[in-house]
């Protein structure tokens, strides 16, 4: 059994003092009966507000970008090792927004991934298709092209050290839904693509899913046999809720 994580993605959202009602929140409910490992990735002038708030607990907490270049004449970036200043254990690479918003091809995203690895971070790549490729029947192309760029250099040795997340674009914000088979689906292919780098790191490698999970479905999702955790937006931004999805796992 691979163990499950939920990973809550602030986005852009947050202050000092909502972040810190957040945070209390979900440490007070934590309880023995979770079972899940628990993190959050919040925007970068947050991190010493969860260092300083987390610290000791069995939260933890990452970026949600990093730069790939450790230091220099690179305005507005965050390096690998500012992160680390800061207790990161994790950083979200890849994003759909960042890939839309920001042009990141799957080249960009696998540098990012490895200078995370190279530096002792655990990086959350996120993969996914939009709904017009979707409704092209080029998911398996867009996916598997996604996450072939990381697997090829990032390295048959370090595969294992990943978390894959599988975001359907098309599913987020759209009024569509993904069913818990049809997300199965593509988990499971993308864990066949990663048996062929690796036959262990296929069957420890955690891959999240990232669309929507909310209390509603989330233990219907995480009781598919590929789905390992969940990449939280919406419900990673309310204490309730985003407990509701930890005692789910």
């Amino acid at each position: 059994m691979r163990p499950t994580l939920v990973v809550g993605n602030w986005k852009m959202n947050g202050s000092r003092a909502v972040n810190a009602e957040l945070l209390q929140g979900i440490l007070a409910g934590l309880s023995p009966d979770i079972q899940a490992t628990c993190a959050v990735c919040v925007p970068a002038p947050y991190l010493f507000q969860c260092e300083q708030l987390l610290a000791g607990s069995s939260v933890a907490w990452g970026a949600q970008d990093v730069a790939t270049e450790p230091c220099g004449a690179f305005t507005g970036e965050v390096c690998v090792s500012m992160l680390h200043d800061f207790g990161c254990r994790y950083v979200i690479v890849g994003h759909s927004e960042r890939r839309g918003y920001h042009g990141e091809s799957n080249e960009l995203v696998a540098r990012k991934a490895k200078a995370a690895l190279d530096a002792g971070l655990t990086p959350i790549v996120c993969i996914g298709e939009t709904l017009e490729q979707r409704e092209a029947g080029e998911t398996n192309d867009v996916v598997g092209g996604q996450l072939h760029a990381v697997l090829e250099l990032v390295g048959f040795e370090d595969v294992s050290r990943l978390v894959l997340a599988y975001e359907p674009v098309w599913a987020i914000g759209t009024g569509k839904t993904a069913t818990p088979e049809m997300a199965q689906q593509v988990h499971a292919d993308m864990r066949a693509l990663v048996r062929k780098c690796n036959v262990d790191a296929a069957e420890t490698v955690q891959i999240l899913y990232g669309g929507s999970m909310k209390p509603e479905n989330a233990r219907e999702l995480l009781a598919q046999p590929d789905i390992d955790g969940g990449l939280i937006g919406g419900a990673a931004l309310k204490a309730d809720d985003f407990l509701a999805i930890l005692r789910a796992a």
